[in-house]
């Protein structure tokens, strides 16, 4: 897929997940594989298949972040994102 790299995320083993800087906020994003199954049509999508998802869609979870930090999420906190957030953040 298409995409800038974005270097500010990991994927997490241990959580089954990709891990990326909301730098606005100041706070670590958490997307779980299984919110990727549904965002990428896939089963059982893998690591590099969500890496690559989330480089060519890297807009809309910033905007997801974004939106979900301004309903109250402390500075400096870590929060989770669910495919629902991606989609609504991949909207005009």
């Amino acid at each position: 897929m298409a995409g800038t790299p974005c270097p500010e995320f990991d994927w997490r083993i241990d959580l089954d997940a990709l891990v990326f800087e909301h730098r606005a906020s100041g706070s670590r994003c958490f997307v779980h594989r299984l919110a990727f199954r549904s965002l990428t049509g896939e089963p059982s999508p893998s690591r590099e298949t969500c890496i690559d998802w989330f480089n060519a869609h890297h807009d809309a979870f910033t905007a997801a972040a974004a939106a979900k930090a301004a309903r109250g999420v402390s500075a400096g906190n870590a929060f989770n994102l669910n495919s629902r957030d991606i989609r609504r953040g991949s909207r005009p």
